[in-house]
C-alpha cells in the first residue's frame, strides 16, 4: 500500500509503505514485488495456451478472460494434483505409473474411455515411428 494512503473502513490511520517484519530483515535480503506477494502473477501459467484454445473451440470467446483462463487453470491443476497424491498413495511409493491413474479413473467411463482411447493412439504411434526409421536405416 502506498505511504499515506488511508486504509479501508472508518480507521483514521494511515499504512507506511513498508511493516516492522521487513525492518527485521537482514541486509542485502529484498522484500517481494507487490505482483509476488499477491500471489496470482507470481504463479507461472503452464496450461494458460492450451486451455484459450480449450475454451475457444467450446464456445467461447478467441479471447477469453484472463480470469476465467487462471480460473480454469487453478481447477486443472488441483485436479492433476489430487490425482498424482492419489496415485503415490496407492502404487509404489515416489513412483506414478500409469496403470495407478487407471486405476483412480476406473469408475469415471467418460474419463477412462478417454485414458484408453489415448494410451492405444500412442502405442500405434510408437510402432509406426519404429517402423518408419527401421524403413529408414
Amino acid at each position: 500500500m502506498a505511504e499515506g494512503v488511508p486504509m479501508q473502513g472508518n480507521q483514521a490511520t494511515y499504512v507506511d509503505s513498508h511493516s516492522e517484519e521487513e525492518d527485521s530483515k537482514p541486509e542485502g535480503v529484498e522484500r517481494e514485488s507487490t505482483s509476488e506477494a499477491s500471489g496470482t502473477d507470481a504463479k507461472k501459467r503452464i496450461f494458460s495456451k492450451e486451455l484459450r484454445c480449450m475454451m475457444y473451440g467450446f464456445g467461447d470467446d478467441q479471447n477469453p478472460y484472463a480470469e476465467s483462463v487462471e480460473l480454469l487453470e487453478d481447477l486443472v491443476l488441483d485436479f492433476i494434483t489430487q490425482i498424482t497424491l492419489k496415485a503415490i498413495e496407492i502404487g509404489r511409493p515416489g513412483r506414478v505409473q500409469v496403470e495407478d491413474i487407471i486405476f483412480l479413473i476406473r469408475k469415471d467411463a467418460r474419463k477412462y474411455s478417454r485414458v484408453r482411447e489415448l494410451l492405444m493412439m500412442n502405442e500405434e504411434l510408437k510402432k509406426a515411428r519404429k517402423a518408419f526409421d527401421e524403413a529408414i536405416y
